[in-house]
C-alpha cells in the first residue's frame, strides 16, 4: 500500500490532531483516560470532568494564599501615617493642656493605653489564629467589677481568681471551637451573652475598694505591652509562624476540619485573649476614681477590634504589620483624653462603630497590596515553527535533484530519484 493511498490518508487523518505539532496521545493513553473515569466519575480530563488535587499542605498553602512572604511596603506606608496622626493628635493635645502630657496626668494616659492595648492585642491575636473573641471586652467589666468589690483583700488575691475564670472559659470555648469545628465568632459570642449576664447582676454601680494604684508602675505597664505588639508583630511576619498560628482559618471548604495541628494555636489564642482581658479590666478599675458601672462591655470589644484592624492586622487573619498595634493604641488613646478634655461628649460605641469601619478600609488595602508578587506563568511549548508553517508528510512538490524544471504533479515516495520508476 502507498502512503499517499486514500485508504492510508483517512485512517491516519482521522487519529491525529490538527496541530502537528502537539502531543499524540496514543490508544494506551486513551485506554488510562477510560479507566480513570470507570474508577473515579468525578475525576477526569478536560471534557467537562475535573481533576481533585489532594489535601496536602502545599495544596492548603495554595488555597489559603499562603505562597510567599507578604509584601511589607504597604504596612511600612500605613504605619508611616499612623505616625504622623499619633503625632497630630499629641500636638493637639499638648496645645489644649501642656500638663496632658507630663506626670502625674501621663501615668493615666499610659495606665488607659496599657489597658486599650491588652484588649487589642487579644482582638489582634485571636484574628490571626481565625477566632476571634468577641467576648474580651464583656470580660474586661467583669473584672473591672470584681476587682471593684474585692480589690480591698489585694492585687493578687483580687487578680488571681478573675484570671483563673477567664482561662478556663477561654479553654472550654476553645475546646467547643475545635470538637465541633464551630467558627470562632460565634462560639465567642454565645460566651460574651453569659459574661454579660454577670456583668448586670449588679444594678448599681460598684465603688472601687482597691488600695493598688498602678500609676507608680505606668512605664513599665505600657512598656510591657509595647513590647509584646512589636514581638508579635514581628513573630506574624515568619511564614511558618504565620501558617501554624491561622492554621483554622477557612481554606477550601471551611467545615472542613483542620487536624490536631490547629488545636495548639486556638487554645493559645483564646486562653491568651481572656487573660489579657482580665488584665485591662484590673487596670481599668484600679486607676479609676468614679464607680464601675455595669454594662455590656461589647463597646471595649468594639473598641479592641477597631483598633487591631486601624493597626493593619486583616478582617481575614491573614496579615499584619510590626508597630501598627502600638501606634494604633497610642492614637486611640490620645483621641480619648483629647475629647474627654474638649467635652466633645462621644460614645465609646460610636468611636468603636468609626474604628470599625475605618479598620475594614485599611484591611482592603492590606490585601489588595500585601499579596506576595505574582509568579510568572508557564507557557506550554509547542514545536510549530512561529511563522505558521506545519510540516506534512508529503515531499515539497519544488524539490528535485536535477536541473529541470519540476513535473506538474506531485512526485511519490516510491518514484523519483529512488523509485522504481527511475
Amino acid at each position: 500500500m502507498a502512503y499517499d493511498e486514500t485508504t492510508y490518508r483517512r485512517n491516519t487523518v482521522d487519529q491525529v490532531e490538527s496541530d502537528p505539532a502537539a502531543y499524540r496521545a496514543g490508544l494506551a493513553a486513551t485506554d488510562f483516560r477510560a479507566r480513570r473515569r470507570d474508577l473515579d466519575p468525578d475525576a477526569g480530563d478536560g471534557d467537562g470532568m475535573q481533576l481533585v488535587e489532594p489535601a496536602t499542605e502545599v495544596g492548603r498553602a495554595g488555597a489559603d494564599g499562603d505562597d510567599g512572604r507578604d509584601r511589607l511596603g504597604i504596612h511600612i506606608g500605613w504605619e508611616i501615617v499612623l505616625l504622623l496622626a499619633v503625632a497630630a493628635i499629641a500636638y493637639l493635645l499638648y496645645r489644649l493642656d501642656p500638663a496632658s502630657l507630663r506626670r502625674p496626668a501621663l501615668d493615666t494616659l499610659l495606665i488607659t493605653g496599657a489597658s486599650i492595648g491588652l484588649l487589642t492585642l487579644g482582638a489582634g491575636l485571636t484574628l490571626r489564629a481565625g477566632v476571634p473573641n468577641l467576648a474580651v471586652g464583656p470580660i474586661a467589666l467583669a473584672a473591672a467589677l470584681h476587682f471593684a468589690e474585692n480589690g480591698d483583700d489585694g492585687l493578687v488575691q483580687a487578680a488571681v481568681p478573675a484570671l483563673i475564670v477567664a482561662a478556663a472559659g477561654g479553654l472550654v470555648v476553645a475546646v467547643l471551637v475545635l470538637v465541633l469545628h464551630v467558627p470562632g465568632w460565634a462560639a465567642t459570642l454565645g460566651g460574651a451573652m453569659g459574661v454579660i449576664v454577670y456583668d448586670q447582676l449588679r444594678t448599681a454601680p460598684v465603688t472601687v475598694q482597691a488600695g493598688y494604684d498602678p500609676a507608680n508602675h505606668a512605664f513599665y505597664l505600657f512598656g510591657g505591652f509595647a513590647l509584646l505588639a512589636v514581638i508579635g508583630g514581628a513573630l506574624g511576619t515568619v511564614m511558618p509562624i504565620r501558617r501554624l498560628v491561622g492554621r483554622l482559618r477557612p481554606a477550601g471548604d471551611p467545615a472542613r476540619r483542620r487536624g490536631a495541628a490547629a488545636a495548639l494555636p486556638v487554645i493559645t489564642a483564646l486562653v491568651l485573649s481572656s487573660v489579657f482581658a482580665v488584665g485591662a479590666g484590673v487596670l481599668m478599675a484600679a486607676q479609676s476614681t468614679a464607680p464601675i458601672e455595669p454594662g455590656t462591655g461589647l463597646e471595649w470589644t468594639g473598641l479592641a477590634f477597631g483598633a487591631a484592624l486601624l493597626a493593619g492586622t486583616s478582617a481575614y487573619g491573614r496579615r499584619g504589620g510590626i508597630f501598627g498595634t502600638l501606634l494604633a493604641v497610642a492614637g486611640l488613646t490620645l483621641f480619648l483624653d483629647y475629647a474627654a478634655r474638649r467635652d466633645f461628649d462621644i460614645a465609646l460605641f460610636a468611636i468603636a462603630a468609626c474604628a470599625v469601619g475605618g479598620g475594614l478600609i485599611v484591611t482592603r488595602l492590606v490585601e489588595t497590596y500585601g499579596r506576595p508578587l505574582p509568579v510568572p506563568a508557564m507557557t506550554d511549548w509547542n514545536a510549530a515553527a512561529s511563522g505558521g508553517t506545519t510540516w506534512t508528510p508529503d515531499m515539497p512538490e519544488q524539490w528535485s535533484t536535477s536541473a529541470e524544471p519540476p513535473e506538474n504533479r506531485p512526485i511519490r515516495w516510491d518514484e523519483g530519484p529512488w523509485g522504481s520508476g527511475r
